[in-house]
C-alpha cells in the first residue's frame, strides 16, 4: 500500500536577485500575481491536493511568508466593524490552522537539494511533496493533485515534466527516460533511469525537463545527506534523485496537464499576470481592450521607426 502524501516543502530561501530592487525588502515569493502572492498560489495548490502540513525553508530574517498565513485579528476586527464582509472573507482564506505551518532556516544558499534536506525533521516519515513557487501552473486539476493521484498508483518518486525545445533545455534538470510502466496507457508516466542537471543541448538525454513539482520517497533524505556538490557548486536535488534511480528505486516522470508560467523570470511573471488577470470577469474586457490598443500603438511606432 502506498502512503498518502501529507506534507509539502516550499524552498523559499532565495534572494530573488532577478527581481531587484523590489526584492530588497520583499521576498520574491510575496510578489503578487494580480492580487495573490506567488506563495499563496503554491500553498493553495498543495491544500487542494489534500496536503495537511506546510514546511517553509526560509532564509534567516524572512518572516513575512509565515506571517501571511497567520490570523490578523486587528485587521479582521476593523473589516468586520466596517461591514466589509467580502474583504474579511478574502483575508480569512489566507489563514492556515495553527500547527499546519512550520518553518526551518537554510543558513546558507547551498542549493535546492540542501534546502530540501534542511526540512528533513519536519517532513514526516512518508512521501513528501516539494513545490517551487516560481513555477505557477494553471490547471483544471492542480498539478500536485494530479501527481498525488499518480503516486497513489505507482509509488516511488514522481517528477513533474514537460517537453521543451532543445534551445531551452540547458536551464533545467532533464530526465533520461526508460520504458513506460505497466498501467500507464495514457502515456503520462515514464520510468526514469537517470537525470542530468542543466546539460548542454547536444548532451541532453531527452527533451523532458523537470518542472518545480516533486513527490519524493522518504529515502531521498539519505541520498541528499551523502550528496556531493554538483552543478554550480550546490547540492542538487536532481543528482540525489539520479542516485536513487541508479540504485534501482522507482522514479517516474509525470507529464502533467496544464499551462506552466516561469515566474522566476520577469517576462514569465508578466505573462502570468496577464493570463490570470484575463480570467477575472471584472478585468477581462478592460484589459483586453488595453492590450489590443497597446499592440496597435506598438506596431504603429515600429512602422514609423522603419
Amino acid at each position: 500500500m502506498v502512503c498518502r502524501v501529507k506534507s509539502a516543502i516550499f524552498p523559499v530561501a532565495g534572494l530573488g536577485t532577478r527581481f531587484l530592487p523590489v526584492t530588497k525588502s520583499i521576498p520574491k515569493e510575496m510578489i503578487s500575481l494580480v492580487d495573490r502572492p506567488l506563495i499563496q498560489h503554491a500553498v493553495e495548490e498543495a491544500l487542494a491536493a489534500g496536503i495537511e502540513r506546510i514546511v517553509f525553508v526560509t532564509a534567516p530574517g524572512k518572516v513575512t511568508l509565515e506571517a501571511h498565513f497567520q490570523a490578523s485579528p486587528e485587521l479582521e476586527n476593523t473589516l468586520a466593524a466596517r461591514g466589509n464582509g467580502a474583504a474579511l472573507e478574502v483575508l480569512r482564506a489566507t489563514t492556515l490552522p495553527r500547527g499546519a505551518v512550520a518553518c526551518v532556516s537554510q543558513p546558507r544558499p547551498l542549493g535546492l537539494g540542501h534546502a530540501v534536506l534542511c526540512a528533513r525533521e519536519l517532513a514526516g516519515d512518508g512521501p513528501v511533496a516539494v513545490l517551487l513557487p516560481d513555477d505557477v501552473i494553471e490547471a483544471a486539476t492542480p498539478c500536485i493533485g494530479q501527481m498525488v493521484e499518480a503516486h497513489a498508483e505507482c509509488g516511488g518518486t514522481v517528477l513533474a515534466t514537460m517537453r521543451l525545445p532543445r534551445t531551452q533545455i540547458s536551464s533545467y534538470g532533464v530526465i533520461d527516460p526508460s520504458d513506460t510502466p505497466a498501467g500507464a496507457e495514457d502515456g503520462r508516466l515514464v520510468a526514469v533511469r537517470g537525470l542530468v542537471e542543466k546539460p548542454a543541448a547536444q548532451d541532453a538525454p531527452s527533451d523532458l525537463a523537470v518542472i518545480g513539482r516533486y513527490i519524493l520517497a522518504p529515502s531521498i533524505f539519505g541520498h541528499l545527506a551523502r550528496q556531493r556538490p554538483g552543478a554550480g557548486g550546490e547540492i542538487q536535488l536532481t543528482d540525489a534523485i539520479a542516485s536513487a534511480a541508479a540504485g534501482g528505486e522507482p522514479v517516474f516522470g509525470f507529464c502533467f496537464e496544464g499551462r506552466r508560467f516561469d515566474c522566476g523570470s520577469r517576462v514569465g511573471f508578466v505573462e502570468a499576470t496577464v493570463a490570470f488577470a484575463m480570467q477575472r470577469p471584472e478585468m477581462r474586457d478592460r484589459l483586453g481592450t488595453f492590450l489590443r490598443h497597446e499592440m496597435a500603438r506598438l506596431e504603429t511606432t515600429v512602422l514609423a521607426a522603419e
